[in-house]
């Protein structure tokens, strides 16, 4: 049975196939009849098979009462199994229940596709998606104020996937939509002006913290009419392009973005910027084709757009004639699907913004930017993510109700990992470079991971004890279940490059089985993360991955000495080589010794 080359890594893909054949041959008159197999789930501890197809019992509800040889959804499970193709992937099959058709894959087959993936690479599991390029808007601080733990989880959901959908052959255009064109401007233009007669003297270290700077110019504003007026003013200015201004408005979003700057290298995020000011020029043209179209009407002095199934209007044009966020994510959209060719635009932003997301996406229906249908392309996502809150179940800030620094968060993540280190017998010894390496990897990768295993939805309780724990679903104990694979590697003395060419993987144990099999769902795996959204579903797979290989497979199979040494050295090598493609995924770098 010939299987695709984008399938090759794919178990339940090439199983559909296998399947597609089947339901042809048993039910020739029924077309279009989508195979539904999924892994087996354990139910009070028995499992019937690695996986199953649940076709029967639908099936048998279409062809009840026509022209049938068959007696009921067993019967059609049955013959179902009968047809199924030859593969050298199935080692046996049966019919449980209603029909349903469990397979159990050879462990043949199983060994045979993890040593292709050594030999190969891992990248030769990479899903094949049904979209070239995609858009992915993550991150997206404002300028002058500094970047903090509101902004985490949009950074880092959105870098997780972006990579797992470049992984998966997506161009992605990874988007920092910065807020660097609104009123507040004219506020810090002026008040950059007071306190700078001369531009030569505005630099970053004259500044200071851009936090308390944005401060006391909105105090300013607040407190003073003239200077509000002033304000007000600038910012016309400023939109109109007028010299001075524009210098005034470059170096304060320079300032900034050196701010953010050391977040994303802290996090070893890669962002391009597309800010406001970029799709500023594009909004009255937006506006006028949408106004051709008939969309925008007039309400209150302001220009609107009404949607469907929303008793509020989608305002355009204010009725003092400025433009808001809804114009510029109008002229976002539609820039990315006309000139970037973007199939796929994914917004991340807290679960607050969801209901201006979906008028945004109903107008752009309305204008026939996007299709009526949700199922082609192209097509836009909003990601929408749940609070950061603190041990008081409260919006996650500092004592003095600030809301927490992200280089601070990140630098307590990297100090305690680096005092918890230090503990260690072993690592006492070891050069500077690496203990801090090693600091950085395992405090940065634990606040990603104790995010990212969550439901993007829901919030989240900050707790660095909790993330830094050795023990349970963390990334330290991910991180440290990685370096011991690689120990048991090292202390074979073997040549891992060597035993590839020349060893074969048995798994003739039952745990070594369970690993394998574990292994070979790990392209299926990415394939519904990337099209759910859903990193949770990666680090769940990651997990119970360091579950199995610790839990099962390193306590009852002896590795080192044993007869079956050199195929256990390549389950090991197998199992670290997918450890560290999820660890890539989920921007987390992995750790070798510890």
């Amino acid at each position: 049975m010939a299987v695709g080359a984008e399938n090759m890594g794919n178990v339940k893909r090439q199983l559909v196939q296998l399947f597609e054949v089947s339901l042809q041959a048993t039910v020739p008159s029924e077309t279009d009849i989508a195979p539904l197999v999924d892994a087996c789930i354990a139910k009070s501890g028995v499992r019937f098979g690695d996986y199953q197809c649940n076709n029967a019992m639908g099936l048998w509800s279409k062809i009840k009462g026509k022209q049938t040889e068959f007696r009921g959804p067993t019967a059609v499970g049955q013959a179902v199994m009968k047809n199924l193709p030859p593969s050298d992937m199935v080692e046996s099959c049966s019919v449980a229940g209603p029909g349903f058709v469990n397979v159990v894959l050879s462990r043949n087959w199983i060994a045979k596709s993890l040593q292709k993936m050594l030999i190969d690479g891992i990248d030769t599991w990479a899903p094949c998606l049904p979209v070239k390029r995609a858009v992915v808007d993550f991150s997206s601080p404002n300028i002058a104020k500094e970047m903090h733990v509101g902004h985490l989880r949009s950074t880092i959901i959105g870098d997780t996937l972006a990579r797992m959908l470049e992984f998966s052959h997506v161009e992605v255009l990874r988007r920092n939509h910065v807020g660097d064109w609104g009123t507040q401007f004219g506020m810090l233009i002026e008040f950059l002006f007071e306190k700078f007669p001369n531009p030569e003297d505005v630099n970053e270290a004259a500044i200071g913290d851009l936090q308390t700077f944005y401060k006391a110019s909105k105090a300013r504003f607040d407190s003073d009419p003239e200077f509000k007026q002033r304000a007000q003013q600038a910012v016309v200015r400023l939109q109109g392009g007028e010299d001075t201004y524009h210098r005034a408005w470059k170096q304060i979003c320079e300032i900034s973005r050196t701010e953010f700057h050391r977040v994303y290298e802290r996090l070893g995020i890669q962002l391009e910027e597309k800010g406001e000011s970029f799709y500023s020029p594009y909004i009255p043209g937006v506006l006028e084709e949408l106004n051709k179209k008939g969309i925008i009407e007039d309400d209150k002095g302001a220009r609107v757009i009404f949607v469907q199934d929303v008793n509020i209007p989608l305002i355009v044009v204010k009725s003092d004639g400025g433009y808001n966020y809804a114009s510029t994510d109008l002229a976002a959209l539609r820039y990315r699907i006309n000139e970037e060719k973007a199939e796929w635009i994914i917004y991340l932003t807290d679960v607050g913004q969801q209901q201006h997301f979906d008028m945004l996406f109903k107008a752009a229906k309305r204008a026939g930017w996007l299709p009526a249908d949700d199922g082609s392309y192209p097509k836009a996502t909003h990601v929408g993510f749940g609070l950061v809150l603190g041990e008081d179940g409260k919006r996650f800030r500092t004592r003095s109700t600030e809301v927490v620094r992200l280089v601070d968060l990140l630098d307590e993540a990297k100090n305690r990992s680096k005092t918890a280190l230090l503990e260690r017998d072993t690592a006492k010894e070891w050069p500077e470079e690496e203990v801090e390496k090693t600091s950085q990897a395992i405090g940065y990768g634990a606040v990603k991971y104790a995010d990212l295993k969550n439901n993007k939805q829901t919030n989240y309780t900050f707790n660095f004890d909790q993330m830094l724990n050795d023990k349970g679903n963390t990334a330290v104990y991910l991180l440290y279940a990685h370096a011991r694979i690689c120990s048991i590697i090292r202390k074979s003395g073997k040549d891992i490059e060597e035993v590839k060419r020349n060893a074969k993987i048995a798994l003739d144990h039952e745990d070594e089985r369970a690993l394998g099999l574990h292994l070979i769902q790990f392209s299926e795996v990415i394939e519904e993360a990337c099209t759910n959204l859903l990193p949770n579903v990666l680090c769940e797979y990651l997990y119970n991955l360091s579950e199995i290989f610790t839990k099962k497979f390193y306590s009852n199979c002896q590795v080192v000495g044993s007869p079956e040494e050199s195929s256990r050295l390549l389950l090991c090598e197998a199992t670290a080589t997918v450890m560290r493609k999820c660890f890539h995924l989920l921007g987390i770098v992995p750790v070798y010794k510890i």
